[in-house]
């Protein structure tokens, strides 16, 4: 009897050997921090399917910078929301030095970040005026906590996957101009916008994904080593804003989107990173759509092109 209870208990640990073994195994994936936590749930879904654990970062706030509960304090903007060029320019220049931000990072393995608000011009390398459009507002609250965020993950090489505005704050952190809105870049050019990139409002007001198709440039990069393809189809596109040149940056073009005789930039990466990608489309949006049975979700790509971006991060981060 004491043999077989020994036996048991010895079977018993090391099963629970194996569990513990599988459990730090386990890729933990950081979402950046944003306000509007509804946006996390279809990142994380996307991350879970991934075979990953997402985690909530906290928000990151630099040296000096004063908030009511979580908002940056009024004074920090102009009367636009936009973060007040002297303060941009505290920010790019100290970024986390002297914040907390790395014991925030402890245990978390990648980071992504999401979709959402337009960037502050003024954090742009070279500042810009804010593009004046009602309606595509900044949240400059975020924008500081994400560009520390960021500015710490690539100074870390921290694997990251950049959505959408993700994509645009890796360009920004990274040197990177941005073109502040399609329909005036267009309107400049003497060309009729065709909205391919974002839907006009349908009659209650709303906006809706857009499925368009996407080249790939690029056989070597990380893109393509996901997609094996020189298209990529019907991408859920939401967005205004785009990268508008990687001169003098250590990023390079891995995709484009011809239109109206315009290339139109839909994924970098850095060239000095060992995982740093960002596409102007949302994957995670075709992944919500089909795990929803959304009716519109047979206009996206498939469920697994949507997950192969978030499996491609975590299998980068388990080698």
């Amino acid at each position: 009897m004491r043999n077989i209870t020994y036996i048991i208990t010895l079977i018993t640990l090391l099963m629970c050997m194996s569990c513990v073994a599988v459990a730090e195994d386990v890729v933990r994936v950081g979402l950046a921090w944003q306000p509007n936590e509804k946006a996390y749930d279809r990142v994380a879904r996307s991350v879970e399917l991934a075979g990953g654990e997402a985690v909530i970062l906290p928000q990151m706030r630099p040296v000096g910078f004063e908030y009511d509960d979580s908002v940056l304090q009024a004074k920090y903007l102009d009367g636009n929301g936009v973060l007040l060029q002297h303060y941009a320019d505290q920010v790019k220049s100290n970024t986390y030095n002297g914040t907390a931000i790395d014991s925030l990072m402890q245990g978390i393995d990648a980071v992504v970040f999401l979709g959402g608000n337009d960037i502050s011009s003024t954090l742009f390398r070279e500042p810009q005026p804010w593009h004046g459009i009602a309606g595509d507002d900044c949240n400059a609250t975020r924008d500081v906590s994400e560009y520390l965020t960021m500015a710490y993950c690539l100074d870390h090489d921290i694997p990251v996957l950049c959505l959408c505005r993700g994509m645009q704050m890796l360009a920004v952190v990274s040197g990177a101009p941005l073109i502040q809105d399609l329909g005036t870049f267009y309107a400049a050019q003497g060309v009729d916008y065709n909205n391919l990139h974002r839907s006009v409002r349908d009659a209650d007001g709303k906006r809706h994904y857009t499925p368009h198709d996407v080249q790939v440039t690029d056989h070597s990069s990380l893109l393509y080593s996901i997609v094996l393809s020189d298209e990529i189809k019907n991408v859920p596109s939401w967005h205004h804003q785009v990268v508008g040149s990687v001169d003098g940056t250590d990023l390079k073009i891995t995709a484009i989107t011809t239109s109206q005789g315009y290339d139109v930039i839909e994924a970098i990466e850095r060239k000095d990173k060992s995982f740093a990608l960002g596409v102007q489309f949302h994957p995670e949006e075709a992944v919500r759509q089909h795990i929803y049975e959304i009716p519109t979700a047979n206009q996206f790509m498939q469920l697994y092109e949507g997950v192969s971006y978030f499996r491609a991060l975590i299998n980068h981060c388990k080698k």
